[in-house]
């Protein structure tokens, strides 16, 4: 079955970077476009970003285009986010995502 693991989430100062990775199992990674999606407190989920199975993007939502980059690799089955300039807005639960599927997250917190 489908499994989705994220980590890399942590408390950072504004301004400051992390990288999320996402570990993917139980389908043809390769060949799957993955997304980025996040969820903050009292809020509904909100899109990010998609990369298609050939690592071209399709795009970023404007909130994070030019602040975040999303990759994959592959021979991993692993798909990263490297997040930088982050900002208190961007505290949040991030999750990546294949169809209707998602893992169970990991937490990022900007907050000085």
């Amino acid at each position: 079955q489908v499994q989705l693991v994220e980590s890399g989430g942590g408390l950072v100062q504004p301004g400051g970077s992390l990288r999320l990775s996402c570990a993917a199992s139980g389908f043809a990674f390769s060949r799957t476009v993955m997304s980025w999606v996040r969820q903050a407190p009292g809020k509904g989920v909100e899109w990010l970003s998609r990369i298609d199975n050939e690592a071209g993007f399709t795009g970023y939502s404007d909130a994070v285009r030019g602040r975040f980059t999303a990759s994959r690799d592959n021979a991993k089955n692993t798909m990263y986010l490297q997040m930088n300039n982050l900002r208190p807005e961007d505290s949040a639960v991030y999750y990546c995502r294949v169809g209707n599927k998602q893992g169970q997250g990991t937490q990022v917190t900007v907050s000085s």
